[in-house]
């Protein structure tokens, strides 16, 4: 890694939205720090991004993030890695369908845990460097399910919600630090999520249209921000 390559920081990107992140940034020439749950999806990863990008770097770590000595682990490594983070993408998330009345116990908290406070204690961990750098760009991948309820969301959307206000007062707090803050809110992308729902691929949007949206965002001048990046099919929501 030479001295003035820049550094991305994307939890879960072992796959799906991340996977595409990643190697849209890899592309751009950017050193990525990751996470995923499984030390086997990070490796078939890396090895996927080196097969495009062999002069890519990349650094990871075996983490679940729905647990906060991990979060802090991760933390951890990451300023092992660098001591500047120019982007960080907080779009670890987890889907478990069903309806508020219905659903089985604690699926909330495991909810809340992997896709609102893993943002919340990975940014937290990570500001000061920012900060001090008055610079910065940190991207949350929400989802149209944070403005859109619908039925079988139930927690899933209570979640996506509460990570979309997080965006939302998080913007207001680093705008004088020079850090901006983008809420990113996905329809419906074809991804591990979807597997087994019998429609035509063409009906999703792909990942890597949504790593192109969040790097377009990112090219962005100093003196603007895209607060919020709502994609969906063109089709319309599924």
């Amino acid at each position: 890694m030479t001295t003035h390559q820049k550094n991305i920081v994307i939890t879960g990107g072992s796959r799906g939205i991340g996977k595409a992140i990643i190697k849209q940034f890899a592309e751009a020439g950017f050193h990525i720090i990751t996470c995923g749950r499984t030390k086997e999806d990070l490796k078939k990863m890396e090895e996927d991004i080196y097969l495009s990008f062999p002069n890519a770097t990349i650094s990871y770590q075996v983490a679940d993030l729905s647990k906060r000595d991990q979060i802090n682990s991760f933390i951890k490594f990451i300023l092992s890695q660098t001591d500047t983070i120019d982007i960080l993408i907080n779009n670890a998330g987890l889907f478990i369908p069903g309806q508020i009345s219905t659903e089985t116990e604690e699926v909330l908290e495991i909810m809340m845990h992997t896709n609102l406070y893993s943002a919340y204690h990975l940014t937290r961990g990570l500001l000061d460097i920012m900060k001090k750098k008055k610079a910065g760009h940190i991207f949350n991948i929400c989802s149209t399910a944070s403005i859109t309820p619908y039925i079988n969301g139930g927690s899933y959307c209570i979640s996506k919600f509460a990570l979309y206000g997080m965006t939302k007062v998080l913007r207001e707090e680093m705008k004088t630090f020079g850090i901006k803050v983008t809420a990113v809110l996905p329809g419906a992308t074809l991804t591990s999520s979807w597997d087994g729902v019998d429609l035509p691929s063409e009906r999703f949007m792909m990942p890597k249209d949504v790593a192109q949206s969040i790097y377009q965002a990112y090219l962005l001048s100093n003196h603007t921000v895209v607060e919020e990046l709502i994609l969906r099919p063109q089709l319309g929501d599924i």
